[in-house]
């Protein structure tokens, strides 16, 4: 499918056509608007670009999110962009919308019609459709946020870092401990919730203890859904309900906080909360968690697909930083 075809049916010149694709402000904002749905209905790649054949570079990075209204996103895309900006190359960001959003529309037609030197992809697990479509640009790839079949992969061990929260409150004393956790709806890589749930439940195990499945809650990842799970958590009689809560990550943490506030209970008296992450709001308001750096995990993500760009062979990332930070939401269970 070329331009020919996209002039045929827009009843444009080829040179309209052209234009319009690249946007040049010479052409209306209408026609570039036609025009452009006309070639996603068409499903038009470029050649050069769908064959990864284009000469020289783009001096850009495609940088997928699957919502962009995230901590965790919002920092590691400060961080990809600080290390593209330091090398002079621009960030060309692809939101996908979370659940409600065209995946399609972004795979196979808006990636590969503009052109980048490589992607970064947040927290991302490509089915075998969308991995054949990225293919098809030879770009260097690599995910930020859990592991991905076959791409390079920047962030924390989650089991280890499961476990650690998990000795934590065990060295306080804790053994009634519960688990807030869950898929989030906004596409998140499934290995990240998947990998933090079983860290807790080995290192439990390892300990000797056995877990209700009614401790298992889902809290979606988000504020809200925390609070939620709390809720229920915690409902329960003093000598029924958990002493402790572990939530796979801050936003989840803070939600727990909420609810046990809610309900009158005191924190870490009786009740210690600890998450994942090192959000800000999390210091603010004396969380323990186990820290993360998801703009180091950018910069570091960013760094590794501009040295593939410039001919290196992709290397092994380490995993990043993760540290045990402890402030007033955990302390020994009550009596």
């Amino acid at each position: 499918m070329g331009i020919q075809e996209i002039a045929t049916v827009t009843g444009l010149s080829k040179a309209t056509v052209s234009r319009a694709l690249r946007g040049l402000p010479s052409v209306a904002e209408t026609t570039v608007d036609h025009v452009r749905r006309v070639a996603d209905e068409l499903g038009y790649v470029p050649s050069s670009a769908a064959a990864g054949l284009a000469t020289g570079r783009q001096r850009a990075v495609g940088v997928v999110v699957p919502v962009i209204d995230r901590w965790f996103y919002a920092k590691a895309i400060g961080g990809v962009d600080v290390e593209l900006r330091r090398a002079g190359y621009d960030l060309v960001l692809y939101n996908l919308g979370g659940p409600g959003g065209d995946r399609d529309r972004a795979f196979r037609r808006s990636m590969l019609r503009h052109r980048v030197d490589a992607l970064v992809l947040l927290s991302l697990v490509l089915d075998e459709t969308e991995r054949s479509e990225l293919e098809l640009t030879r770009h260097p790839m690599i995910v930020i946020g859990g592991p991905a079949p076959g791409l390079r992969n920047v962030g924390v061990d989650d089991v280890a870092v499961a476990a650690t929260a998990v000795g934590h409150l065990l060295g306080l004393g804790h053994r009634r401990i519960a688990y807030v956790g869950g898929q989030d709806e906004a596409g998140m890589n499934v290995a990240v919730p998947f990998r933090r749930r079983d860290g807790f439940l080995d290192a439990m195990a390892a300990a000797g203890l056995e877990v209700p499945r009614s401790w298992l809650a889902d809290g979606r990842f988000s504020f809200a859904g925390g609070a939620a799970a709390g809720a229920v958590l915690l409902a329960e009689s003093a000598s029924e309900r958990p002493t402790a809560v572990f939530c796979a990550s801050d936003e989840m943490a803070l939600g727990v906080l909420l609810a046990a506030r809610r309900l009158g209970l005191r924190v870490p008296g009786e009740l210690s909360v600890i998450g994942i992450d090192g959000h800000e709001y999390g210091a603010a308001v004396g969380l323990t968690t186990i820290a993360q750096d998801p703009e180091a995990q950018g910069r570091v993500a960013a760094r590794a697909v501009l040295a593939e760009v410039d001919g290196a062979r992709p290397g092994v990332v380490p995993p990043a930083a993760a540290t045990l930070v402890v402030r007033g939401t955990t302390g020994v269970p009550a009596g």
